[in-house]
């Protein structure tokens, strides 16, 4: 049997649904094989089918994983769930990786993303700002980041 090693080959070079057929086939067999369904949620989100990624994620979280993994299957999950409107869902899931994983940055902005989408408007720029000030490497944006922090969360007020 082929290996979960020439599913992602075959998804990197574009061959998604030869990529799927494989991995279905290695997680039919071999059910505990948490990269296989790794892998078979990252797929099948490549194709834009989300839906179809969802259990393939859970599933995926329901095992052992990789440090490195889990945070992507749990991103994977939260993004995947923002896209289909399931808002509540992706908060939860964001926030597991933002407590399990808190130097992973990207939680933060996809995070931002749900409480927009949730009409969390202020906390979801506060978010942007604030990683806007601490991961640019634009000198500008440096110059001033000790301002934006300062006003991230004070986007309303109005000074007289």
């Amino acid at each position: 049997m082929r290996n979960v090693e020439q599913a992602v080959l075959w998804r990197q070079e574009g061959k998604v649904q030869e990529a799927i057929d494989l991995l279905q086939e290695i997680t039919e067999h071999e059910p505990e094989n948490a990269q296989g369904w790794y892998q078979l949620a990252w797929a099948h989100d490549s194709l834009g089918l989300e839906r179809e990624a969802v259990p393939h994620y859970e599933r995926t979280l329901s095992l052992e994983l990789p440090s490195e993994d889990r945070a992507g299957a749990i991103l994977g999950l939260g993004s995947t769930y923002r896209t289909l409107g399931q808002y509540d869902a992706a908060k939860i899931w964001l926030e597991t990786g933002m407590r399990e994983f808190p130097e992973y940055r990207e939680f933060e902005a996809f995070y931002a993303m749900v409480l927009y989408n949730r009409g969390e408007h202020a906390e979801a720029m506060q978010r942007l700002l604030i990683q806007l000030a601490d991961t640019s490497s634009d000198q500008r944006i440096n110059d001033y980041s000790r301002a934006i922090r300062f006003y991230a969360d004070q986007l309303d007020r109005v000074w007289e």
